[in-house]
């Protein structure tokens, strides 16, 4: 048995712990920004340590190079005017460079003309003028360039060197001119041209000494770059990143309920701009399916309240006859058989309650798309006319039919709109009392057609014009007919309407009648569900 005192067996994955274990500051999106472009600095710095300091020593060591060729030619001149002082000094004849020996040999007297001492000339050309080591060779012509007769060293010692200056392992480029040697000239020959080269080598320079200041310098300047770096990596970084900041904000509050939340655009980004104008349309069309969505919630909490209103009265009227006749209480056959034709009329009532229920979730759910045709509107008002004269006749309203004489043709569905006519002209009649007229005209408008239905009946009262197409909605203040129906067909009507994009508006007056028009557009949309309606 495990235990007691046995702690519990802890398992930690490294992996899932470290984010963890991060301070907060280093895991957030501004302070990955900032991190981001420091690093991006730092390695720009870095390549430029790496990398300067080698540029700028080869660049300096080519210069020193050029330096020494610029203080050859120097020397060239001190030693030529040397030469021509050496040869001058004959007091019959110039005397030799070369004694004409057997090899060749060099000149005593050019030897002390050069100096060989710390105190000789060249030793003073190299401390003053060439400030390196200086190397000075004769050979007799430049045919016998490498039969080098005489040379001379001169090493510049280290104490020499200025304060700043180090030795460089540098050889210069040689500088070669000729030099006539007029002692032969005196035989009758020509003067041979004698073959100097001057060479510098291991000069002092301040190349060490520049390159350490200027890295000292670039030190300096990094370390102010890089807080700089940081000063502006932070602003950049706030600046990139409040918008974001915002938008995280506003979604969470948009989750909890607050649908009216927005966000300003910040003005400093297209591509923040159009996040924040996706953001806010996003936002707005949520607000509105919510709204919708409470609205329809409320819509059908009433449509369902009135349908059990609308079903409660034929309902109780048939469980009432239905009790009356299983009871024996109506030993009459003249009463019973108007008992079974209210009943027959409850039924039938009832089953048009629910054929009108049934279309209208079809129209209001999108189940119903339209059938367009580009057929004659002429026919869809003729047929409507022939199936209410029956009605029309049997109650006294005379129809009357106003339709251009040419055919009329434009997009719709004629099953449809000869519903909608139908209703129109349903409700005229049944609202016209008995030697009334109903007018039903179709005549082209600009940009479209309209269908008029007017009747002189009795009219709807001002108040009650904004609610007619509510569904059940039958009147509160005009008289008893207006209160029979089911009051669901001009909702019908309107969704229909609204199918073919077009608009039906009512105008009426109590007593005098009203005029019903309904507004289709020339070019009707492809089959499409009723939109949805507050």
């Amino acid at each position: 048995m495990p235990s007691r005192n046995a702690g519990p067996a802890w398992s930690v994955d490294p992996g899932a712990l470290m984010p963890q274990l991060l301070p907060r500051f280093l895991t957030g999106l501004r302070a990955r920004l900032v991190i981001g472009f420091l690093i991006v600095v730092a390695i720009v710095l870095a390549l430029m340590f790496a990398t300067l300091p080698r540029l700028l020593d080869g660049y300096f060591a080519q210069q020193a190079r050029e330096d020494l060729g610029r203080r050859s030619g120097e020397i060239r001149q001190l030693v030529i005017s040397r030469l021509l002082l050496y040869q001058s000094a004959g007091v019959e004849a110039p005397r030799p460079i070369l004694q004409p020996t057997e090899p060749l040999t060099v000149a005593p007297g050019l030897l002390e003309s050069f100096g060989t001492s710390d105190e000789g000339y060249v030793f003073e050309s190299a401390r003053d003028i060439a400030q390196a080591n200086v190397s000075i060779t004769i050979a007799p012509d430049q045919e016998h360039a490498s039969d080098i007769v005489y040379r001379l060293d001169v090493p510049l010692p280290d104490q020499h060197a200025q304060p700043g200056q180090q030795r460089e392992q540098i050889v210069g480029d040689a500088y070669t001119f000729t030099f006539s040697d007029l002692y032969w000239s005196q035989s009758g020959a020509a003067a041979p041209q004698r073959l100097v080269t001057i060479t510098l080598s291991n000069p002092f320079t301040y190349r060490a000494q520049t390159i350490e200041t200027i890295v000292s310098v670039m030190g300096v300047a990094a370390a102010v770059a890089l807080v700089a770096a940081v000063i502006l990596s932070v602003l950049i970084a706030n600046r990139l990143a409040n918008p974001i900041h915002r938008l995280t904000g506003a979604a969470r509050e948009l989750s909890e309920g607050h649908l009216d939340t927005r966000v300003p655009p910040p003005g400093n980004s297209p591509e923040m701009n159009d996040l924040t104008a996706a953001f806010n349309a996003m936002a707005e069309r949520v607000q509105d399916s919510i709204e919708f969505i409470r609205r329809d919630r409320d819509r059908s909490r009433d449509f369902l309240a009135d349908v059990s209103h609308e079903l409660r009265t034929p309902i109780a009227a048939l469980r009432t006859f239905n009790e009356l006749l299983t009871d024996g209480q109506v030993p009459d056959n003249a009463t019973r058989q108007e008992f079974l034709e209210q009943s027959g009329q409850q039924i039938e009532r009832l089953d048009w309650l629910a054929s009108n229920l049934l279309e209208l979730s079809k129209l209001d759910s999108g189940l119903v798309l339209l059938d367009l045709r580009p057929d004659d509107l002429r026919a869809v008002v003729e047929n409507a006319v022939q199936q209410a004269q029956p009605s029309a006749e049997r109650k006294g309203v005379h129809l009357a039919v106003h339709v251009p004489d040419e055919p009329l043709r434009q997009r719709h569905d004629p099953q449809r709109m000869g519903q909608v006519l139908g209703n129109l002209i349903g409700n005229a009649i049944k609202f016209t009392p008995a030697g009334g007229k109903v007018d039903i005209s179709l005549e082209q408008k600009e940009g479209g057609i309209e269908f008029r239905v007017t009747d002189t009946g009795v009219g709807i009262d001002a108040r009650e014009l904004p609610y007619i197409f509510d569904r059940f909605y039958r009147g509160t203040q005009a008289i008893e007919p207006r209160a029979t129906g089911s009051g669901l067909g001009l909702s019908i009507v309107r969704s229909i309407v609204e199918m073919h994009d077009g608009r039906v508006a009512v105008t009426s007056t109590p007593g005098v009648g009203t005029q019903v028009s309904v507004t289709l557009p020339a070019d009707v949309s492809v089959s499409s569900p009723a939109p949805a309606r507050a």
